[in-house]
């Protein structure tokens, strides 16, 4: 793609997460940074390294982990790589979800088992105060007003400055913010995967940022003679960067996380920032994902 520039992610905008705290719109998501099925440590230790410092040299100002990713190895490695941090970096992590196993998840909300985790993923990352929390998964076992209950508590120790949720619904959220002040939602979200949509729309009414995982499937979407296809020839773009312009142009409260654990591609992605699709582009790549 050519006229990229040396901070591409400054050309992502800005989002104020609970109104007061500034970061740019495209960020990292850190799960990628670990081994095989989430587990264990990464295949290239210095190359997970070198993404991490990359991506603050490009601009990004918001890493989204969770205690869950190895477990403890992605938030090891942010702190192994960036600390101490530069002025204005968000890191956001996430618990409520035990690991047993390479892709084995299983959500723990237990209000003591949430401190605990808290307290180790402060130790982990070197910070006195974590910006954003998310409770990973609501535990249908556990009264979501216990799990987030303790978080507020959290929050008020000043341990805690923002507490978001992840796969829920728009009465999960409503719930929820019953108990504490929620600044952000992070579900499952892209082109070919929009059953969070209702979500999307009441994050975007009530100004919450929404951050979509797994920002870049496309499917079959990127086959030749497709709209992304031809918006990816006409800008000498890759589809993952058409695909990261379509969710950044699709809501101004969208935060898009991708995540990749080879710098060449995180280049490549970040690039994506710089992106502007016209609004017939855009219509033709949200057509043919609306068929898909």
């Amino acid at each position: 793609m050519s006229g990229t520039s040396s901070r591409p992610v400054e050309k992502s905008g800005v989002f104020k997460l609970g109104g007061e705290l500034p970061i740019h719109r495209l960020g990292y998501g850190a799960m990628q940074l670990t081994g095989p099925g989430i587990w264990g440590p990464p295949k290239d230790r210095a190359e997970a390294v070198r993404v991490l410092r990359r991506a603050v040299e490009l601009g990004v100002d918001f890493i989204d982990t969770a205690d869950s990713y190895g477990p403890y190895v992605s938030e090891e490695l942010i702190a192994e790589a960036l600390h101490p941090y530069a002025k204005g970096l968000v890191i956001a992590t996430k618990a409520g979800l035990v690991r047993t196993g390479p892709n084995q998840w299983h959500p723990v909300g237990a209000p003591k088992y949430l401190r605990q985790e808290v307290e180790m993923s402060l130790r982990r990352l070197k910070l006195e105060r974590i910006d954003l929390f998310q409770l990973h998964r609501i535990d249908p076992k556990v009264p979501v007003e216990e799990s987030l209950g303790e978080l507020k508590a959290l929050q008020k120790e000043g341990k805690l400055r923002h507490i978001g949720l992840s796969e829920v619904s728009v009465e999960d959220i409503q719930r929820a913010r019953k108990v504490v002040d929620v600044v952000s939602v992070q579900n499952r979200y892209n082109l070919t995967d929009r059953v969070h949509e209702n979500v999307l729309a009441y994050c975007e009414k009530e100004q919450l940022g929404f951050i979509p995982w797994f920002p870049l499937a496309t499917g079959g979407l990127a086959k030749p003679g497709g709209a992304l296809d031809a918006a990816a020839r006409k800008h000498q773009a890759s589809p993952a960067q058409i695909a990261l312009a379509w969710l950044l142009a699709r809501s101004p409260v969208m935060l898009p996380i991708p995540g990749t654990s080879s710098v060449k591609h995180l280049e490549e992605n970040l690039a994506g920032a710089e992106l502007s699709l016209g609004k017939d582009e855009l219509a033709a790549v949200d057509a043919q994902a609306s068929g898909h």
